[in-house]
Formats: C-alpha cells, sequence, structure tokens
C-alpha cells in the first residue's frame, strides 16, 4: 500500500507540472495548441475521477501536501468534464468538513463548477475576462459581500487577486 501511495503522489506531480507546462495552451490563438490542452485535461479528469473511485479525495494525509494540490489543479481544470469536477467538490467538501483539506481550495473549485453550471458564483475567484484593462469576474451571488466571503476562507480580497492578471 505504501508503495502505491507514493505512486499516486508522484502521479499527482506530474499531472501538476504538466498542467503548469501547458497552462498557456488554454487560451492560445491556434486552435491546435488549445485542442492539446484540452487533452491534456481531459486525460487528467479521466484519471482523476479513477483515483477518487479508488481512495476517495487524495487529502494532504494520503498524498502530501503537495500532492493534494495538484489534484485539486486537475479539478479545478476540468472544466470539460462536469462529472469529474462536481465529483470532486463533493470529495473536497467531505475532506474540509473533516478537516482534512482546507476551504480555500474548496472555495475556487465551487466557485469554477458554479460557473460552469452557468450559474452565479460565491467567491469571485473566477475571470470572466478584461474591460477597460481591469479584470472582470464572472458574476457573483452577493458582490457586495465578496471580501467578506473570501476573508472567511483565507482569500486576498478582490482588488489584491486580481493584480495578477492584470496586462503588464
Amino acid at each position: 500500500m505504501a508503495h502505491d501511495i507514493a505512486a499516486l503522489t508522484a502521479e499527482l506531480m506530474d499531472m501538476a507540472a504538466a498542467d503548469h507546462r501547458s497552462a498557456a495552451l488554454a487560451n492560445s490563438d491556434d486552435p491546435a495548441e488549445r485542442l492539446v490542452w484540452h487533452r491534456l485535461t481531459a486525460r487528467h479528469g479521466d484519471r482523476l475521477g479513477e483515483i477518487m473511485d479508488e481512495y476517495g479525495w487524495p487529502t494532504a494525509e494520503l498524498v502530501g501536501e503537495e500532492a493534494a494540490h495538484a489534484a485539486w489543479l486537475v479539478a479545478q481544470h476540468s472544466d470539460r468534464q462536469l462529472d469529474v469536477q462536481r465529483r470532486a467538490l463533493k470529495h473536497l467538501e467531505r475532506a474540509v468538513s473533516e478537516g482534512s483539506a482546507g476551504p480555500r481550495e474548496l472555495a475556487f473549485l465551487r466557485d469554477r463548477t458554479l460557473v460552469n453550471d452557468g450559474r452565479e458564483q460565491i467567491y469571485g475567484t473566477q475571470i470572466a475576462g478584461v474591460k477597460d484593462g481591469s479584470p472582470v469576474p464572472w458574476p457573483c451571488e452577493e458582490p457586495e459581500r465578496v471580501n467578506e466571503l473570501r476573508a472567511e476562507v483565507g482569500i486576498e480580497p478582490f482588488d489584491e487577486y486580481v493584480t495578477r492578471f492584470a496586462p503588464a
């Protein structure tokens, strides 16, 4: 079992590394490059589904902090596999309620899943685009409470967060 967990940890880390290397392709003007991204995230989403079938959510206690974050990243980018993303959300919700995962990643995944379902997000973590040089979030359920809700789960205020997305 320990060998299986070590292999799982390494696999999750490799998936995250491939995700980071390829992330720029997600918004490429070249359809062939975007297709490479879609194939990668689909393959990773399929594998995350198998991992959840076997282990449930890969928590930090099971695979270590970095590999648990890698699993979250794979779930976050499974945008075209909403069944996988929704299952990951349920597993992560359970892990957070049991104290074996943190609320920050759950907030990001919840927002991502809501937006992918065509609904308003809660925490303003998903950016729809840039207008007049400023990042604009997808619509939020309670826009006047976004920073308060973000603070409750350990996310910086929206204005600080979006400085990462501003054009250089």
